[in-house]
């Protein structure tokens, strides 16, 4: 599918040519995992789910960045905003993320300096403002933020602002795929890849993983019809049987992939191991600062070393992010977690599919 305009990716005329295309060709029960978080939003917000037939199922996967993050992670930002001269920098979704005992919001109601920042370099800005004081950010993300981190880095180390660090809770996409097809229980048809990710990363980023497990993938755009489109290819394939990986995003995705942006995060960061929320570890799935960054690595910097905690009772926002739950078998679902009162991760981010079934069910 290749259209010109953004206002051809939303033509409802198209759509519904999608939509008969898919009913038509349609005869297995099949489960697809769309594994960005802003595609769940997307696919809940232009009713996608509604049009296609009944067997087949939309699961929402570990592509939400604050829902993956460790307990033990937020415990940390939670730790940071309790210490003296310390400025706490965040992007706004991880505010009201429930740690085991407090969340930044309620700490910051406390009279905590917890700042919400739009980027990384706002950080740094804050940082160069208030010279007597310590300021970290919370790095949360996946491979689409994690070189803006890098760059930050670059920056602040350039221009000696050495009261600037972070701590990296950042993740990457493949691993946790990977994860996911060895996990029991995990029944997977396809993948919807994302987009914002895949323009960083490339197609070639999900080849291994693709030859390993030779599972139907598509890497698509956040538009009714990317996602419809990307939709009919799973289908198609797993009907025929010729699985493949497909970059149904071309008007922003290359094979290579943003080759400026992977060198300098190859500059400042390597690979490590990572904690995923609900999950468990997965080996070489996180991104730590290389020795010669280490002045810039907050855990490091104030020997901040959380325990492992376990998740809160009857939460099940793990099981939903590895597709073996959907957010209404969560016994806590609109009961005692809402996005007023949130128990999970899930709930909070405006990418959690337990804050996407509540907003639009």
């Amino acid at each position: 599918m290749s259209l010109k305009y953004i206002d051809e990716y939303r033509d409802p005329d198209l759509a519904r040519s999608l939509v008969k295309k898919i009913q038509a060709i349609s005869h297995k029960k099949l489960r697809f995992m769309e594994v960005c978080g802003t595609h769940t939003m997307s696919i809940f917000k232009n009713g996608i789910r509604s049009v296609l037939p009944d067997h087949i199922t939309l699961l929402s996967g570990p592509g939400c960045p604050v829902c993956v993050t460790a307990q033990r992670d937020i415990d940390a930002f939670v730790e940071f905003s309790r210490k003296e001269n310390m400025i706490v920098t965040t992007f706004g979704d991880l505010m009201k993320v429930p740690g085991s005992g407090s969340s930044l919001s309620k700490e910051k109601a406390e009279g905590a300096d917890v700042r919400m920042v739009y980027s990384v370099f706002d950080a740094v800005a804050i940082a160069k403002e208030n010279l007597d004081k310590e300021v970290v950010f919370c790095a949360v993300g996946f491979e689409t933020t994690t070189p803006t981190i890098a760059a930050a880095i670059l920056s602040a180390r350039g221009e000696g602002v050495n009261n600037f660090s972070i701590y990296s809770a950042n993740k990457l996409t493949p691993p946790a795929l990977a994860a996911l097809m060895e996990t029991d229980g995990v029944k997977i048809d396809g993948f919807i890849l994302p987009g914002h990710v895949s323009v960083i990363t490339g197609t070639n980023a999900y080849r291994e993983t693709f030859e390993r497990y030779n599972i139907p993938s598509v890497i698509t755009g956040f538009e009714p019809l990317d996602i419809l489109n990307s939709v009919l290819l799973l289908i198609e394939q797993n009907e025929t049987g010729v699985k493949a990986l497909v970059n149904g995003y071309t008007r922003a995705v290359s094979d290579d992939g943003n080759l400026k942006a992977k060198a300098i995060l190859n500059q400042v960061f390597e690979l490590c191991d990572a904690t995923w929320r609900g999950i468990g570890e997965i080996p070489s799935s996180g991104m730590s600062l290389k020795e010669e960054f280490k002045a810039f690595d907050a855990a490091k910097k104030f020997n901040m070393d959380m325990p492992d905690v376990p998740e809160p009772p009857g939460c099940a926002c793990g099981q939903i992010l590895m597709g073996l739950k959907t957010p209404e078998e969560c016994k806590l679902y609109k009961k005692q977690c809402t996005p007023m009162t949130p128990v999970g991760p899930c709930m909070v981010s405006s990418e959690g599919s337990c804050a996407a079934f509540y907003r639009y069910s």
